[in-house]
């Protein structure tokens, strides 16, 4: 069995009736509201900058869609600095990088974890072109063949700002979830992030704000019906 002393811990999975756990299963619930007439498959999670919780947002969002009894695939797309081997404690000797270069087949790239219905396809191999892979008629034709198989496939990007490769996925995904630290990042990056998804015609379903203090929580709920903006 495969073990990681890099494993990040998912809230979801330790302790499913926190706060925390129960703020992921309304993030659920919105995206699904969000698609009364159109259902999104396909959601790709990814931040303008890095380390904003975007890994941390799309584990436990993934583990919350497999709570319902759905069949999960979450997809490690970040070929840079993959981290979904090291969460779920799976290995990655074997992944998306050689599923698409015909390295290995489905069977061996699909790993399954500890959470019924979740399953992980890990980055596999750090190839020296990410951009052309993520990019490529392969690619495209691997996630038609994943829909088939799955209910949800939740895939995780490199930063929005950093390399081209979320924009490349954003087009082949439902829609976009864009995770935000509200205490780091300033807003003319967002602003640049969101352009960035909006130049490839990305469905933005919303943002995910991050390290929020409990004052700003309490102030967010102090009027029912109020709208953020």
């Amino acid at each position: 069995m495969f073990r990681s002393d890099k494993r990040r811990p998912v809230i979801t999975m330790i302790n499913p009736k926190s706060p925390i756990s129960e703020g992921y299963r309304t993030l659920r619930t919105n995206i699904q509201f969000s698609s009364v007439d159109k259902h999104y498959q396909t959601l790709m999670i990814t931040s303008s900058e890095p380390m904003e919780g975007k890994s941390t947002t799309i584990n436990n969002l993934a583990v919350v869609y497999a709570q319902m009894n759905k069949k999960v695939l979450l997809i490690d797309a970040d070929l840079r600095k993959p981290t979904a081997h090291h969460t779920f404690q799976v290995s990655n000797r074997h992944g998306l990088t050689d599923l698409i270069t015909n390295q290995c087949s489905l069977e061996m790239a699909i790993k399954e974890t500890d959470i019924p219905n979740l399953y992980i396809l890990t980055a596999g191999s750090i190839p020296p072109n990410p951009s052309e892979i993520l990019a490529s008629q392969k690619m495209s034709g691997q996630l038609d063949e994943l829909k088939e198989l799955f209910d949800f496939i939740l895939i995780d990007t490199p930063p929005v700002l950093a390399v081209s490769d979320a924009q490349i996925i954003a087009t082949k995904c439902d829609g976009v979830i864009l995770v935000v630290d509200a205490g780091k990042v300033k807003r003319e990056l967002v602003q640049k992030a969101k352009s960035s998804l909006e130049f490839v015609k990305a469905h933005i379903l919303g943002v995910v704000l991050n390290k929020i203090s409990q004052k700003e929580i309490a102030n967010s709920y102090s009027y029912y019906g109020g709208e953020v903006e």
